[in-house]
């Protein structure tokens, strides 16, 4: 009991002096704007002529203005995350729904099997798990439709595109060791869109006996109540659907290391920042679940399956049609093998020109959040010894806060040595960031395409 509440005070100490250490360098940059630009020299003291003067400083001015507004966007994006409560869900009583798991798959690595088993457990304990009642506020509604939380159903479908797909004989092993969880394979060989997954996903949910369906990709790997915090979630019929942050949890190479700062401290984060100015209207793939009703609403995965970011579009598509998207507390894990630099630029490429098509605006801007790039080039511009040691501190603090924000996702404390990783992610998110405008071409699982503006793919013939 000691230890566990030593911890949570340590947790909340660390997360007040990241909030004050953001706030008070920002203090110091704007004293530092106001030192070195718009103070008058002294009475009697020579000065440079106005229009030389202008020449020189106006750069720097513009440079400070744009090192200033960064670091404001992102230490509004730290002071968001610092703030939100882990595992503290606002939710109601225990109503469940039962759940039906769409799984498609294609091949198999070394974390695939321990992904799987994962929610293999999960819907053995759903299942067998007693009645727990939670806290409710004032303002909750059961629904008094729902079936009782003492006859919880899980249904897993694990979808396979043929029958020699390796992964065929993993997952019939699986099968074999949880013979209390209704889980079956599914050969999906049928065709229908230039989107594999959501074909596989189309065929699935023909199968579903479920009213609430959960989608997740096969290295997904979840933690204990993910199900039931899914389900409850969703018993709230404004809830179109309901998704969860996930983590890059083995990166064990430099360019995965590099990809975690941009997934487990920048992108949840910056979800978060887009939560606080608008109703979220997309969704995060790694788990994502829906009603059955509002996925008829939407038209089913019919409506996307030619479509490359099949999670961004059916989010969207729920939040047009009056659903609300809800943020699970608890975080999914995603489990790769080795990825080389070549590999995680591709990944990254491919996730750029994603978002640039889908929200061209917010994509555009979002370069301004670049807090290391912006105070780099204020410091080449302005030439000044006080500005170079503000942009010092500027780096080192980004330093300190994504590895923070990575603690926070649930990164282990060996991740410290990481830190200098975030300023050359920075740097390098410039030119991903420039080449997402440069061609509107991807490649997928292999397969080459076009993404027109409105998302869909067309097969570009190499």
């Amino acid at each position: 009991m000691l230890q566990t509440e030593d911890t949570e005070l340590c947790e909340q100490l660390s997360t007040e002096l990241c909030e004050q250490l953001s706030t008070d360098l920002l203090l110091q940059v704007y004293r530092g704007i106001l030192k070195i630009n718009l103070i008058p020299p002294a009475p009697g003291l020579a000065v440079t002529p106005p229009h030389r003067q202008e020449d020189r400083v106006s750069p720097a001015i513009v440079t400070s203005i744009f090192a200033v507004t960064s670091l404001g966007i992102y230490s509004w994006q730290v002071i968001l995350a610092l703030r939100f409560q882990w595992h503290q869900s606002e939710i109601g009583p225990v109503s469940w729904q039962n759940v039906t798991v769409l799984k498609p798959l294609k091949g198999a690595d070394g974390y695939t099997a321990e992904c799987l088993s994962s929610w293999m457990r999960e819907a053995l304990r759903t299942q067998e798990a007693r009645p727990t009642p939670i806290p409710t506020s004032a303002s909750s509604t059961p629904n008094s439709t729902l079936p009782s939380v003492a006859h919880r159903q899980v249904q897993l479908l694990f979808g396979v595109h043929s029958d020699d797909d390796p992964v065929v004989p993993l997952v019939n092993n699986l099968i074999a060791q949880f013979p209390g969880v209704d889980a079956r394979l599914v050969v999906c060989s049928e065709k229908l869109g230039l989107n594999q997954k959501v074909s596989t996903l189309i065929q699935l949910a023909r199968l579903a006996r479920n009213p609430i369906l959960v989608v997740s990709d096969s290295d997904v790997w979840i933690p204990s109540g993910h199900l039931s915090e899914i389900a409850t979630r969703l018993a709230d019929p404004k809830v179109g659907m309901a998704n969860s942050f996930y983590r890059l949890a083995n990166p064990v190479t430099a360019g995965m290391q590099w990809e975690a700062v941009a997934t487990n401290a920048d992108f949840w984060s910056q979800v978060l920042q887009s939560r606080s100015l608008k109703a979220q209207d997309f969704a995060l793939g790694a788990s994502m679940s829906i009603p059955q009703s509002w996925l008829d609403r939407i038209g089913g995965f019919e409506s996307v399956a030619d479509h490359l970011a099949d999670d961004y579009q059916l989010g969207h598509r729920v939040a047009n049609a009056g659903g609300r998207i809800d943020l699970c507390t608890s975080v999914v894990e995603c489990r790769h093998t080795a990825y080389s630099w070549a590999d995680v630029c591709a990944h990254q490429l491919r996730w750029a020109r994603t978002i640039r098509v889908c929200q061209p605006v917010p994509f555009a801007a979002s370069i301004l959040g670049n807090v290391t790039v912006f105070a780099i080039v204020w410091a080449l511009v302005a030439h000044s010894p006080t500005v170079t040691g503000l942009v010092v501190g500027i780096v080192y603090l980004r330093m300190i806060t994504a590895t923070f924000l990575r603690r926070r996702l649930g990164d282990p404390a060996s991740v410290w040595k990481w830190c200098w990783l975030a300023p050359v992610k920075d740097l390098l998110t410039v030119l991903l960031w420039a080449a997402a405008f440069l061609g509107n071409t991807v490649t997928w699982r292999g397969n080459h395409f076009f993404v027109q503006p409105d998302g869909r793919l067309v097969r570009r013939d190499v």
